[in-house]
């Protein structure tokens, strides 16, 4: 170094600092923008993958396979009875067992989906599915009856790991725009299997008295119903992924940069049951979906009660009262993301739910079946079309906790509910008709209609996502107004010596 020289950072003589203003203004230099208009070194990248459609229609097809081992039984319940020699009311059982295993399972289900992801659900679940088609298949004989019961329960315990997945694969793989829109593409699986579950049982099992014959016909629908379920499964190994590599809106973002320990699972179930609107909304809910469950079970017995051999049509009108409620389902998904109005839409639903309801059972035995067809139908648009409107109503209240506990506890009402309507609709069916069975359902549906009037609409995950686009939002701001400032006052190098 030569002597008397400046050192490095040194100020000449004469040499004025710079005010303090200038020093505050002067620009800090940030990495570049990523393509997706995220900022490197701020906040976590947000990105969409086209991976999440393939999700969520492999998830909604193995969905579609398991509810539809749930509803076959039900849409051909006196043909089951017959083969197996068994009451209707056994048969019934068949699909109350779907209500039975859930209730129990979920807490140990939900902490799993919690803590080892979606992945390891769905394999399981899919799996389960699986396995309970092929038990069926075994059961092709009048005496087999108890291996059949034995397949239904695998089926549904494969349901514990299925009904929970929507509104988590919704979050984790959606940007905030689509999540509802997901959400019901998810439950649309669901709804379809009931739907097919309606109307291709009685195309495949005829209503013979040839038992042999009627032996044929059962197993090819149970070989198909394994076969669908082996093809799922296989998919799910070699597709279905547990994340994507960048969280997809800024709400998953802030979940994923949050301590794990304030989401500890016991922790975060008091913190829901502490949650006046949660709870207000799971009562609601397990109301309408347990009338749904009622309904879908014993349609088939009503149907034939009012008109005797239209096994077909019987079929066809839990068809209609299915994909309705899907076509439902789809509206609000795409209305929610658009408006965002959570409170009014489900109030708006189960209100029209509770006249629906209404109108069908008074015009059930008027003799038209076409009747029939349209009430059903319009009842469905609306009962059907509020189970995931529930679900992201529900990620909308209890945001930042897990969708998985949320939607699972949703659930649990809903089959408790649902075991308590089917099996006393169906007494009141036996001694007193259709007409009072059906009031019985009225009934709770105008309670579950008061009880949503109370429910606040805090949106906590929409406002998240506001609060971090506002945020960055501002920071971008504060930068353009600190290279403006600079521009107007550069800052110059130290003149020499």
């Amino acid at each position: 170094m030569v002597s008397g020289g400046l050192e490095v950072g040194e100020k000449g003589m004469g040499y004025q600092d710079e005010p303090e203003l200038l020093q505050e203004v002067k620009p800090r230099i940030l990495d570049p923008e990523t393509p997706n208009g995220a900022v490197l070194g701020s906040d976590p990248e947000v990105r969409l993958t086209w991976r999440r459609w393939v999700i969520v229609f492999l998830f909604s097809s193995y969905s579609f396979c398991n509810a539809f081992q749930w509803i076959q039984y039900g849409s051909i319940n006196l043909i089951f009875a017959y083969f197996y020699d068994v009451t209707p009311f056994t048969i019934d059982w068949l699909s109350v067992c779907y209500m039975i295993i859930y209730i129990p399972f979920l807490f140990p289900v939900a902490w799993l989906l919690d803590k080892k992801g979606l992945r390891l659900i769905a394999l399981v679940g899919s799996a389960l599915n699986c396995l309970g088609a092929w038990v069926k298949v075994g059961s092709m004989q009048p005496h087999l009856f108890p291996v059949t019961v034995v397949g239904q329960v695998i089926c549904s315990l494969a349901q514990v790991f299925i009904l929970g997945m929507p509104s988590r694969i919704a979050s984790v793989w959606f940007g905030s725009r689509e999540v509802s829109s997901a959400c019901s593409i998810a439950v649309f699986g669901n709804q379809l299997g009931i739907a097919v579950g309606f109307l291709l049982p009685p195309v495949l099992v005829p209503n013979v008295q040839d038992k042999e014959k009627l032996a044929y016909h059962i197993r090819t629908m149970f070989l198909l119903t394994a076969s669908v379920a082996s093809a799922l499964f296989i998919l799910v190994i070699f597709v279905f992924r547990e994340k994507p590599q960048y969280p997809p809106s800024r709400a998953q973002a802030l979940i994923h940069t949050a301590e794990s320990e304030e989401n500890a699972y016991l922790r975060s179930i008091g913190r829901l049951f502490r949650n006046v609107n949660f709870v207000l909304l799971v009562a609601s809910y397990g109301l309408n979906a347990g009338c749904f469950y009622a309904l879908s079970t014993l349609l088939n017995r009503m149907v034939i009660l009012h008109y005797p051999g239209e096994d077909l049509n019987a079929g066809r009108i839990g068809l209609t009262l299915v994909v309705a409620g899907m076509v439902g389902a789809l509206i609000s998904g795409i209305w929610l993301d658009r408006t965002k109005t959570y409170k009014q839409t489900t109030l708006l639903v189960y209100i029209m739910s509770f006249v629906g309801m209404g109108v069908y059972t008074f015009t059930l035995d008027l003799g038209y079946i076409w009747v029939v067809f349209v009430t059903a139908g319009a009842l469905g648009f609306f009962m059907t079309g509020y189970l995931p409107l529930g679900f992201e109503y529900a990620a909308e209240l209890t945001y930042p906790e897990s969708e998985g506990t949320s939607s699972g506890l949703l659930n649990v009402s809903a089959q408790i509910f649902g075991i308590v309507f089917t099996i006393s609709q169906g007494r009141i069916i036996d001694h007193f008709g259709t007409r009072a069975g059906n009031l019985f359902l009225c009934a709770f549906l105008f309670v579950g209609t008061i009880i949503t009037v109370f429910i606040k609409a805090d949106l906590r995950r929409q406002n998240a996502n506001l609060d971090s686009e506002q945020t960055r939002l501002q920071g971008n701001n504060n930068q353009i107004m600190n290279y403006g400032v600079c521009a107007l006052f550069p800052s110059f190098p130290n003149p020499p010596q």
